[in-house]
């Protein structure tokens, strides 16, 4: 199967949807073409939205098979939408962009260093998975800075020893370091994953294509 895939030439899929073991929410405008592809490799539903009145539903949308967490800037047809297919959490105060500063699965949360306590108190009780403030590379905003699956966890591969033993605390998952698109370290701006599987940005190397099937437990099709 062709893994590589972009919206309108743009290899950052990452930052324009986001995908879950069920669902990928994915831009209102995106060719049906596009959505097949997800389909087929994912084994999703897709949903159709803005967030915030965005395209950049990856940057907005963060979560896991508990629920979900968004900007508390969502319109209340984009929260109703959502709503159909999770319980969700609304970020209204401060760092809002849930996808950017959140990174997520069904064992873990880690979050921007800079969240408070009782953020990290309410979120933990919200996905029902401990929580721990992280930088990946020494890069704040996580949730673009790797990629996350209840099978692996793909870093940035700058990641320091001292990061990937904090997430390999919180996990049973294998932990290692990838890229996307040629060298991007931003991890989670050019790839989407589940499960059932997973696409990259065109333009990602075979050899960027081979460590994220060995991380996330796929054989090589």
């Amino acid at each position: 199967m062709d893994r590589f895939v972009s919206i309108a030439g743009d290899s950052h899929i990452g930052v324009f949807t986001r995908v879950f073991d069920d669902i990928a929410v994915v831009p209102p405008e995106v060719p049906e073409e596009f959505a097949a592809r997800y389909e087929e490799a994912l084994k999703v539903e897709i949903v159709r939205t803005t967030i915030q009145r965005s395209p950049i539903i990856g940057s907005l949308l963060v979560g896991n098979n508990n629920g979900l967490v968004i900007t508390g800037m969502a319109t209340e047809e984009e929260i109703g939408t959502l709503s159909e297919y999770r319980d969700l959490m609304l970020l209204e105060e401060g760092m809002n962009a849930a996808g950017n500063i959140i990174l997520a699965n069904d064992h873990f949360a880690a979050v921007h260093p800079e969240m408070d306590e009782e953020f990290m108190d309410a979120l933990s009780d919200f996905l029902k998975v401990p929580v721990i403030p992280l930088t990946l590379g020494d890069v704040p905003t996580v949730g673009m800075a790797a990629v996350a699956t209840n099978s692996g966890v793909v870093v940035n591969p700058r990641t320091t020893p001292g990061e990937i033993q904090k997430l390999e605390q919180v996990c049973s998952l294998p932990v290692g370091k990838g890229s996307v698109v040629m060298g991007n370290a931003m991890v989670g701006t050019g790839l989407v994953a589940n499960r059932h599987g997973y696409l990259a940005g065109v333009g990602t190397s075979g050899y960027e294509l081979g460590r994220i099937e060995d991380i996330l437990g796929f054989e090589e099709e």
